[in-house]
């Protein structure tokens, strides 16, 4: 009978174990095994369409053969190593003997308190679960000091084995396993193993999504509904072409700021970040403000526009915008923000502008934005030669990349947050994502066209050719960063794994213009989208600009709360002139629908 229940010898934290209905089973296991026949199938199908892949698609073996010869040059260092990880695995050895005894120990080592994987009482508590934890911990140390410590690799290739590194791991930690991990073992005690047949059943269905590639459900998908709870800042789309739809919003003050506001997000992910819900929507904020806002809202291109290049995202995207701007509110001056590769674009855009003597962008913001990309942070590890060959000829059989591609990869960025807490929590507990409309966002990906994203990874990301004057040519003119006389405001997050602050920064020493450097606390998402209602994360603020990061942090004042007061205080600053609110549709371009618009809502397939 499914409800009867017998103790558990030896299982004090459980206390009883509930037997799993045998008919129940049965059935689940069927179709387990029917689903994974045919996932296999068709998953076998496509690889066989495709051609088959690489044995080494991340061009990793290299660098660990390289690190390997390094060290068999030098046993001295590894030697050392393993003699103090064995000094350390004898102390845990006997802390641990003593603990069983009833004696108090200091632990040999300890996790660090944010790190979520060991927040179960069990891991401290237990003698058992915390040696697992210390002996995890211990090996952790020695992996990473070994790959750390290698001398004589050129930077690239220690950045690589750094990384993967740190992704194997992060991979075996304790946590990630039934049988070591106390939580699943309590909840399969619980619930007679149905967690495991619900984790499963999760993760078939994970892989059936991803059609054999497993591709994780983070949060509930069916929770949310663009234009009903999340992005519903009203507006309407007033202007559209093959590549975006411009929304204009509806004012809530009486009087607007002159200069309407232009916002230009990435196309790596859709513009809704920055409307999430109200309360943490910097759109509905900056109406409140009285800006008259427009947002890009790119398409989620497919093999049709395989061929639109980063100049056609500046003509079709920035400077369509900006003719649309001005037919729909007579205003040719306007202020603009760029977020991460929508910053790129509009630094790349100005710079055009300014050799064409156009100077309709007034003002310049740039969240979390990359100009210098000579320290790029750990995106680099995915952007060797060997993986851009790789990636442009997968590119050239479909015209675009994935954006579930673009998103594992991310993902690897912070594998323990973004991968194996859904590990544990979807395939082990057996539970549902929990309803969060940021992670909805974060899986709601978009493609890459194949000559924009070639051009973008080689001559940014690999040959840091936009710091360099005349490096890139766009729309057959030559650029240069340091023509840029406009104001520009940097806002920047000291968490940031994609845009490292460091690295932005260096921004403001390529700009011709004034800048103003502003430095946020948290990542690359949540210290930007920090309403001031919030009462999270501080700021800091130096209106020195030193040649080195360090320097500007070191003169720094921190600052509590949200930034986005201070930047309003900057904008406005620099023109406080006011106009009638100006509604969609009250210039010469008529609304084609309502926000969100039709192009956000194109899913990938």
């Amino acid at each position: 009978m499914a409800d009867e229940k017998k103790p558990t010898q030896g299982n004090e934290e459980a206390g009883t174990f509930k037997l799993p209905d045998p008919a129940e089973l049965g059935r689940s296991m069927a179709d387990i095994a029917e689903r994974s026949q045919r996932i296999v199938g068709e998953w076998l199908k496509r690889q066989a369409e495709e051609g088959l892949a690489s044995p080494d698609p991340l061009n990793i073996s290299r660098a660990f053969m390289e690190m390997t010869a390094r060290l068999m040059a030098n046993p001295a260092k590894l030697v050392q190593a393993q003699i103090g990880f064995w000094q350390d695995y004898m102390s845990l050895w006997q802390n641990t003997a003593r603990r069983m005894m009833g004696m108090d120990t200091a632990p040999v080592i300890s996790a660090d308190p944010k790190d979520r994987r060991f927040k179960d009482d069990a891991w401290k508590d237990n003698e058992v679960f915390d040696f697992i934890k210390q002996s995890y911990l211990l090996s952790a140390r020695f992996v990473q000091d070994v790959v750390t410590q290698v001398d004589g690799l050129d930077a690239p290739t220690a950045q690589k084995v750094d990384f993967y590194a740190r992704q194997f791991i992060d991979a075996m930690s304790p946590s990630n396993f039934l049988l070591t991990n106390p939580e699943v073992l309590r909840k399969t005690a619980e619930t007679g193993g149905e967690n495991l047949i619900k984790g499963l059943n999760n993760l078939l269905a994970d892989l059936e999504r991803g059609r054999g590639n497993l591709r994780i459900k983070m949060t509930d998908m069916e929770a949310f509904r663009l234009g009903e709870n999340i992005a519903v800042t009203p507006g309407k789309v007033v202007y559209q072409n093959d590549l975006m739809q411009l929304i204009q919003y509806t004012p809530t003050t009486e009087k607007v700021l002159k200069r309407p506001l232009l916002i230009v997000p990435p196309w790596i992910n859709k513009y809704y970040i920055l409307d999430l819900r109200p309360r943490n929507s910097f759109v509905r904020w900056a109406v409140s403000q009285g800006h008259t806002v427009f947002i890009v809202s790119w398409v989620n291109p497919d093999a049709n526009l395989a061929e639109k290049g980063f100049d056609d995202y500046m003509r079709e995207g920035v400077l369509d915008a900006l003719s649309a701007i001005e037919a729909a509110t007579g205003e040719t001056a306007v202020n603009a923000i760029g977020y991460c590769l929508g910053g790129t674009l509009l630094g790349s855009t100005l710079a055009w502008m300014a050799a064409d003597g156009d100077d309709r962008i007034r003002s310049a913001t740039f969240f979390v934005t990359l100009m210098d990309f000579r320290e790029s942070g750990e995106l680099n590890v995915f952007i060797d030669e060997e993986q851009l060959k790789m990636l442009e000829e997968k590119m050239s059989k479909r015209g675009y990349l994935e954006g579930s591609d673009m998103a594992t990869t991310f993902n690897m960025l912070r594998a323990n947050d973004l991968i194996w807490s859904f590990v544990v929590n979807n395939y082990l507990m057996g539970n549902d994502p929990f309803p969060f409309d940021l992670l909805y966002w974060n899986s709601d990906s978009t493609r890459m066209p194949a000559r924009m994203h070639s051009f973008y990874l080689r001559n940014m990301y690999q040959e840091n050719r936009l710091a360099q004057p005349g490096g890139i040519s766009l729309a057959g003119t030559p650029i240069d960063l340091r023509r840029v006389k406009a104001p520009a405001y940097f806002l920047s997050t000291r968490e940031d794994h994609i845009a490292p602050w460091k690295s932005t920064y260096r921004g403001t020493h390529l700009l011709g213009g004034p800048c103003r450097f502003v430095l946020a606390a948290s990542g690359h998402i949540a210290g930007v989208v920090n309403p001031p209602d919030g009462g999270k994360y501080s700021h800091w603020i130096n209106t020195d600009l030193p040649e080195e990061p360090e320097d500007w942090f070191h003169g720094a004042t921190e600052i509590a709360g949200s930034w986005w007061p201070d930047w309003q205080r900057w904008i406005t600053g620099l023109d406080k002139r006011q106009v009638k609110a100006r509604a969609p549709g009250d210039g010469k371009l008529q609304p084609v629908e309502d926000a969100p618009g039709s192009y956000v809502k194109v899913l990938l397939s």
